[in-house]
């Protein structure tokens, strides 16, 4: 018995709907992780892309336990001296919660040009409404 390698052109792709109110933003952001990679798949090979478009609904309704709100901050850097930007993690869930998520999902898939690719299939809203209605993405329960 051989082992089964997946070819990139036999991949079906499928559209899920992922709603992430009133779950905690890490463990969210790894099962959309796990979709976008291809790992909740039978059939997944670790060279091969063969993840799943995710749609993420409500990223602002998404929580964060214990202090973290007020103790994590999101830190980038300009490339200047002195241009280290913070920002708490409670303003950006008020402002820009879309991107809270997507960067928890960007640090759990790997910085490989498979993980860049998968990162290309995540849609986050922060609402209930999106774009991807045409597609008719099944819902996604964990």
């Amino acid at each position: 018995m051989s082992t089964f390698m997946a070819k990139p052109a036999e991949i079906q792709r499928k559209w899920y709907i992922v709603d992430a109110a009133d779950r905690p933003l890490g463990r969210t952001a790894a099962k959309v992780a796990d979709l976008l990679r291809g790992k909740v798949k039978p059939e997944f090979t670790p060279h091969v892309d063969c993840g799943d478009h995710v749609v993420v609904i409500n990223a602002d309704k998404a929580v964060l336990t214990g202090k973290k709100l007020d103790q994590k901050f999101y830190r980038r850097h300009t490339g200047y001296i002195g241009g280290l930007k913070e920002v708490k993690y409670s303003t950006l869930m008020a402002t820009r919660p879309e991107l809270a998520m997507e960067l928890a999902v960007k640090g759990m898939v790997p910085d490989t040009t498979i993980g860049r690719k998968a990162l290309t299939r995540l849609h986050v809203y922060s609402g209930t409404e999106y774009k991807q209605v045409a597609q008719k993405p099944e819902k996604y329960e964990f």
